[in-house]
């Protein structure tokens, strides 16, 4: 019995051996963050922008419901200050109707190093956006740009993928490259 209960606290101790040293001894992981959050007509969403590939620059994302815009602007590290806001009017970029009843989401996702994207989302008509944030014109301010447009889904009363339309053909679902 005083044999077998040793044999256990041996095994026990090199198997936490083995567990500490994976710890201590694996290499570092890069931490990236990115973070969001919504308050009744806006939503918020940070993520780095590469505006001088020298300089580390954190973004931030703002969509105001009210007006309609997606905002954005950046930090200048150097000063401390916001760097203006560039804008882009979601009801042309989406082509929705103004006073619709319109639901969005949004988040961040990291591209390469420096770079994050804004993935927009609404939600009501099925659409989907990819934009990014950079230098402004003549490097000065920032800039939103714009990088694709999709639908994930069809919106009511239309056909969706693969399916025929009343007295139609069928729709060829798109297959992106």
């Amino acid at each position: 019995m005083r044999t077998l209960l040793q044999v256990g606290s041996v095994a026990l101790a090199g198997a936490t051996g083995v567990v500490a040293a994976m710890m201590f001894m694996a290499p570092p992981r890069q931490v990236v963050a990115a973070s969001n959050d919504r308050y009744q007509d806006s939503i918020m969403a940070t993520g780095a922008v590469s505006v001088n590939p020298k300089i580390q620059t954190d973004g931030v994302w703002l969509l105001d419901y009210k007006s309609g815009k997606l905002l954005g602007t950046v930090i200048d590290r150097t000063q401390g200050k916001i760097v203006g806001w560039a804008e882009v009017d979601l009801t042309t970029e989406f082509g929705l109707q103004r006073a619709a009843d319109v639901h969005f989401m949004m988040t961040t996702g990291y591209i390469t190093q420096g770079q994050s994207a804004l993935y927009l989302a609404e939600t009501s008509t099925g659409q989907f956006g990819v934009f990014t944030m950079g230098p402004g014109a003549n490097g000065s301010g920032v800039a939103i740009r714009r990088h694709d447009m999709t639908k994930f889904r069809q919106a009511a009363g239309q056909p969706a993928a693969g399916q025929a339309a009343p007295g139609g053909p069928a729709v060829a679902p798109v297959v992106q490259p």
